[in-house]
């Protein structure tokens, strides 16, 4: 019988692609890789030196996890990789106090959902 969970979360997953993204390139290095992205946002708090702690906002990344191949190779996105949109904003791939830098989308690992700052404010 087939999955019918997963082909569900793999059509959708195309479906997010075709009408809710803008092109965007992914770069660790030399290695860069055009992506189509759903873009969002994760509220989260960090703790300064101080001991305050400041509420954050990043940006985040929704792509395919089959689409992130670098270099010829498949691949989970790292800390410091960076994200240029079509308009010239850039970001940088960082870690949410803690909390990871990216995080699976789904129960069938389809979607990667990257977190990333502004870094040419």
């Amino acid at each position: 019988m087939a999955d019918m969970l997963g082909d569900a979360v793999t059509w959708l997953s195309g479906i997010r692609t075709a009408n809710m993204t803008q092109s965007v390139t992914y770069s660790r290095g030399v290695n860069s890789v055009v992506l189509y992205a759903t873009l969002g946002q994760t509220n989260y708090e960090m703790a300064t030196e101080s001991g305050m702690t400041v509420a954050a906002v990043a940006t985040d990344f929704l792509v395919t996890a089959a689409h992130l191949i670098l270099g010829g190779v498949a691949t989970m996105p790292a800390i410091g990789d960076t994200i240029l949109l079509a308009d010239g904003r850039e970001f940088e791939v960082l870690d949410l106090g803690g909390t990871g830098h990216y995080r699976i989308g789904d129960p069938f690992g389809v979607t990667l959902r990257i977190h990333a700052k502004q870094t040419d404010e």
